[in-house]
């Protein structure tokens, strides 16, 4: 008997295509919406911050699904949840994969959480499918990432030990807080891993901004997390009578310093870049209607994936606000404040391999930057590094507003997942 050629397309091809493993859309939803449960204020708002009851009920619950996804679990001196699965090779390195829980002081459900529960619910996935990978696998839960990158820091080694005397929003120390969650703040240095522990490291995260929405692209893939350096600036003029100082005679710190705001913006936005400046806060003293403003403190910011880029911007303020020094009769000091961070670059072959786990999914991305600080930033510096961002609706974050449709979650674990099984097979 003669088959006919459609027979074989129509019958025997699907059985020759290995289709691609995926994760379960309703479970990563379910357990999302389960995590929202812990930590909420006496208005039923999210308030899950680091080291309070809540992140402990919720870092209970973690746990609880990464034992029943099959890894081994533990916590180490710097508060980090730490899963591993081992892979056939007990020679390679792990490729690790992770997030955080905790939150900022009235913020959203997904930031951070998105990435945690995306990572748990890939290794449901293959242990569902019964997938053993090459290199060990290793879930980390990061402790305290929104109260500093408590946890990553820890990890690459670069947390100081003045850092452990910070009072977050719980009122809890550092050192406080480690001890709550099951650390130990005095051998947190042994936490500390060297370049070549680690094989990658992936970050599934929202992206906390509009542009992939607004574009409808489903999968970011980020270059690099931005560089941030602070300045406290101050500008000194004379505090005087409003009624009887002349217009022309006044030594109005204010005045300097909205002249400032607008300097700040027109330098930033003159230069050919995705580089943000920001005056955030100011203060305006002795603060009364009737007496001109002799001192005015604000706040100076610059983010950008250039540290170059960031001094050039500065000394543009610099010499601006020396013009308006002058002409405003007032003196402008800047002061660097020491909590800035260096641009973390992701590694091209990672961001190579998001792509084409998001080109053999269907799904359309585009390569972006970080404005907001992640834990991939402390990983980048002691191994190659990626970040996957999924769409945020309205761009809202650290709000209770803040929300990811369980399809865009689902997308992003399904492109962590498919680049890890391409990082397996490509990484030594």
């Amino acid at each position: 008997m003669t088959l006919h050629p459609l027979f074989f397309l129509t019958t025997l091809l699907p059985f020759l295509v290995v289709s691609q493993p995926e994760v379960n859309q309703e479970r990563l939803q379910s357990t999302i919406t389960e995590l929202s449960t812990f930590g909420k204020d006496a208005s039923g708002n999210p308030n899950r911050v680091a080291f309070s009851d809540g992140d402990i009920e919720a870092r209970n619950y973690v746990i609880k699904l990464m034992e029943e996804a099959g890894l081994e679990v533990g916590i180490d001196f710097a508060g980090n949840i730490r899963g591993r699965r081992a892979g056939k090779s007990a020679s390679k390195k792990p490729i690790t994969f992770g997030s955080h829980i905790d939150m900022v002081p009235q913020g959203g459900n997904y930031d951070g959480c998105v990435g945690s529960m995306g990572a748990i619910e890939v290794v449901m996935t293959l242990q569902e499918k019964k997938l053993i990978t090459e290199h060990p696998l290793e879930v980390l839960i990061f402790s305290n990432e929104e109260g500093g990158l408590l946890g990553s820091r820890a990890v690459s080694g670069v947390l100081g030990k003045e850092a452990l005397q910070v009072v977050n929003s719980t009122g809890f120390t550092m050192e406080e807080g480690l001890k709550r969650i099951g650390g130990n703040p005095d051998k947190i240095g042994e936490v500390a891993l060297n370049s070549g522990n680690i094989a990658a490291f992936l970050e599934l995260h929202i992206e906390q901004g509009g542009i992939l929405e607004k574009e409808t692209v489903a999968i970011g893939i980020v270059e690099g997390i931005v560089g941030i350096k602070w300045w406290d600036v101050e500008i000194t003029g004379f505090a005087n009578h409003a009624g009887t100082t002349p217009m022309d005679a006044r030594q109005d710190a204010l005045l300097a310093a909205a002249k400032f705001i607008v300097a700040v913006n027109e330098v930033i936005t003159g230069v050919e870049g995705k580089q943000v400046g920001t005056v955030g806060r100011i203060n305006a003293s002795p603060g009364a209607p009737n007496v001109i403003p002799g001192t005015v403190k604000l706040s100076l910011e610059i983010r950008d994936l250039s540290s170059e880029k960031i001094e050039m911007l500065y000394a543009a303020i610099q010499i601006a606000a020396e013009k308006i020094a002058l002409t405003s009769n007032t003196q402008i000091h800047f002061t660097p404040v020491d909590a800035n961070s260096k641009p973390a670059l992701t590694d091209p072959g990672i961001q190579a391999s998001i792509a084409e786990a998001a080109t053999n999914l269907g799904l359309s991305f585009k390569k972006m930057q970080s404005g907001a600080g992640h834990d991939a930033q402390d990983m980048a510096l002691i191994t190659p590094s990626g970040m996957i961002f999924v769409p945020s609706k309205g761009g809202i974050s650290h709000s209770p507003k803040e929300y990811t449709s369980p399809e865009d979650m689902a997308n992003g674990a399904n492109v962590l997942l498919q680049t890890i099984l391409i990082l397996d097979k490509t990484l030594k």
